[in-house]
């Protein structure tokens, strides 16, 4: 017989009740503690408010005093673990259950060492680097009392006007999907319960990169078949990863807001995937059901969001004062309030929180910052480097090269963090000035022009050290708030000051670097022809300038790939490597004033050195759905320099049921090849899993016939019999 006395239940005998047994297994603590609980106490887990405050410790405390503390969970902004560890004190202290606390946090790239944008890690085609840099974010939150990150972003995104292409890892499913999974695993570990390890969060399910014009919370278009062959496969991959949990999205998916998807999020997350753990709201997303259209009022939101399987609710506070009146009137069943709950202490469980409530209060110079997670920093910035132009060899800089560093982005510190740079200071960046002065000593620097406006009286100070200069680099690119959430933008061209900026340099003859930093893809059609160089180098966080520094001098030979299509001007978008074949051959159906092609495709990528690629090989020509065809290709360094390359495997089903793209990434590795040596690389086909496409339900389908495996042009006809 258990008896409820005081603020804990224990049994006649003083022993504790299953649900505190750490040697119990999960699902049988999860069912003890769910067993025990009030329809409130429920309800309560199923609410996330805030705690902490950007700038006053004082206000936290005030927090602390009067937050309920049966909630469920905390988005947490606070520097340390103080605030959380008393809050958590009155969860496991003062309720009658000593139901711990979920701390949860956007730690996007990074938490106080700021890593590049995840667009930017995309090109690095390094999924193993990236996953170096998430265990670190995933240390540094967990050591200031975080549980639980909103990160990765899995949305496949197209349309570089939407601000919130630079949080994922860019235009491909395939891609998206390896990076997620990497992503995953390195905040997760292989125990949730071990000290530095944090819970995932896969965002935003599903289809938000879709939103229409690159406008953001707006109405999406997605057809069943899409869903499944192109915006999903990044969540099952995450899931299959051992995701804990998934974030709804904005957007109305063809009808449908994501979070009130029962389709989505029911139907084939929980249903189809089983996933165990539980999905949480956008910030006041069952509030904007209503703006949306979909529901008339709160409490009818609130009924649309829970029944369709969102289990936690954001920041609105719409679960807390609605969810007792709708279970009470049948609109909402208590079963439906017990999975929610279940999902929710299943997670709290897996990660200790029961055992280990508190977080170990530790100084800063134990746990941010430090010369190993810089060092990350830095390399993963480097290969996220794309090298798009360099003609005559401009790149590397030499030796004793006089240069001019010039523009808005060469002192600036802020702008090279990125959106959703966590808790990163702009006094923790070193700007690409300080680099390039560690290394470069005839440096002269020159403003020229902000960012943005009118202001073209630097200009003349530019040309001037630009004409004493035997090398020019122009840092150019976008602010930090530029992209991001609500950081739509109706053209993708930089504002038209820092092309004359440009323009005026070039006329003093010299040879031009463009170094961009941007966080989505940028028109380029004036800027590349009239630039000797271009370097792009994303926002890359706190470590830039020392990359920037090691690329253009040589130490560091570029090996980033565009994960992303770099259109030729806005009006091309949407434009994507993997488009379907048009109905029409040749230039019917093209633009008539534009080139069709874009400015920089998928997967392009230029080296300080050259590789040639020899025969592409398969083990055997023909082959039954049972067989497994081995492909390779030998690479060889053909110049100076020791480099990274990436080869890219696609493949083409030319003729199918159900149309394909043109081609289709499949598998990618990148290997460090010395000069004039060869490396060889493999592609380990299974035919169901590499060559077959999706239905509208998302059954697989692998029809007979001919395909093609695609690398670096060339290409090898398999036959399936």
């Amino acid at each position: 017989m258990i008896l409820v006395c005081g603020l804990s239940a224990v049994a006649e005998d003083g022993t504790l009740p299953p649900y505190k047994d750490a040697s119990l297994p999960v699902e049988t603590r999860v069912e003890d503690l769910l067993s025990r609980m009030t329809l409130q106490e429920k309800i309560a887990q199923l609410n996330q408010y805030s705690l902490g405050s950007n700038d006053n410790v004082n206000n936290n405390g005030e927090q602390v005093k009067v937050l309920p503390p049966e909630i469920g969970s905390l988005l947490y902004t606070a520097d340390d673990a103080v605030s959380r560890n008393a809050m958590q004190k009155r969860a496991m202290e003062e309720t009658r259950l000593g139901i711990p606390i979920l701390f949860g946090y956007d730690t996007v790239h990074g938490y106080r060492t700021i890593y590049p944008i995840p667009l930017a890690q995309g090109a690095s085609w390094n999924p193993e680097l990236a996953g170096e840099a998430c265990r670190v974010a995933g240390a540094e939150s967990y050591y200031a009392g975080i549980d639980w990150t909103f990160s990765p972003m899995v949305d496949v995104a197209r349309d570089p006007r939407w601000g919130r292409v630079a949080e994922g890892y860019g235009e491909d499913p395939y891609l998206t999907s390896v990076f997620g999974a990497a992503a995953v695993r390195a905040y997760q570990g292989d125990d949730l319960s071990e000290p530095g390890n944090i819970a995932a969060c896969l965002k935003h399910f599903v289809g938000y990169g879709a939103s229409e014009a690159g406008r953001d919370y707006v109405y999406s278009e997605i057809s069943r078949q899409s869903l499944w062959s192109t915006y999903l496969p990044p969540f099952e991959a995450g899931v299959k990863a051992g995701a804990a949990t998934l974030m709804s999205s904005f957007n109305d998916i063809s009808g449908i807001p994501g979070s009130a998807n029962r389709y989505t999020m029911t139907e084939v997350l929980k249903r189809m995937w089983r996933h165990d753990g539980f999905v949480v709201a956008d910030w006041h997303a069952v509030r904007q059901l209503v703006n949306q259209g979909m529901a008339p009022d709160d409490a009818t939101a609130v009924e649309y969001a829970i029944n369709a399987g969102l289990d936690m609710d954001m920041t609105d506070n719409l679960y807390m004062p609605h969810l007792e009146a709708l279970v009470k009137s049948g609109r909402v069943s208590v079963e439906r309030i017990d999975d929610a709950v279940r999902r929710i202490l299943r997670v709290k469980f897996r990660l200790g929180l029961f055992e280990h409530p508190y977080t170990d209060i530790k100084p800063e110079n134990e746990r941010i910052l430090l010369p190993e997670s810089l060092d990350v920093a830095q390399r993963l910035a480097e290969e996220t480097f794309v090298l798009l132009k360099n003609d005559a060899e401009v790149l590397p800089l030499k030796p004793g090269q006089k240069v001019a560093l010039i523009g808005p982005m060469a002192k600036s510190r802020k702008d090279l963090l990125g959106s959703w740079h966590g808790r990163g200071r702009e006094e923790d960046v070193v700007s690409i000035f300080d680099g390039l002065s560690e290394i470069v000593q005839e440096l002269t620097y020159a403003f020229g022009c902000g960012f943005e406006g009118e202001d073209r009286s630097g200009f003349a100070e530019a040309v001037k050290a630009a004409s004493e200069a035997d090398v020019v680099v122009l840092c150019l690119g976008e602010r930090y708030s530029w992209s991001g959430e609500n950081a739509s933008r109706s053209t993708i061209a930089l504002p038209r000051i820092q092309e004359e900026l440009l323009m005026a340099v070039r006329k003093a003859g010299k040879p031009v670097v463009v170094l961009l930093s941007n966080g989505r893809p940028i028109d380029l059609s004036r800027i590349s022809p009239a630039a000797d160089a271009v370097l792009e180098i994303w926002q890359p966080g706190v470590m830039a300038g020392p990359a920037v520094a090691s690329v253009l001098t040589g130490k560091t030979n570029p090996s980033g790939r565009l994960n992303v299509t770099f259109p030729y001007t806005t009006g091309q978008i949407p434009i994507y490597y993997c488009q379907r074949n048009p109905a029409r051959e040749g230039s019917q159906g093209r633009y008539q004033d534009i080139p069709s092609t874009p400015m920089y495709e998928f997967g392009y990528g230029l080296s300080y050195t050259s590789y040639e690629y020899g025969p592409l090989s398969v083990s055997s020509d023909t082959f039954t759905v049972n067989d497994t065809v081995t492909a390779t290709v030998t690479v060889t360094n053909t110049g100076d320099m020791d480099g990274k390359e990436t080869v890219q495997w696609y493949i083409c089903d030319p003729y199918s049921t159900i149309t394909r793209p043109v081609k289709e990434l499949k598998h990618f590795e990148k290997k460090m090849i010395p000069a004039g040596e060869s490396r060889t690389f493999e592609f380990e086909i299974d035919p169901m899993r590499d060559l077959s496409y999706v239905d509208w339900k998302g059954d697989r389908i692998l029809e007979p016939g001919d395909y093609y495996i695609i690398v670096k042009g060339r290409k090898v006809r398999l036959t399936l019999e």
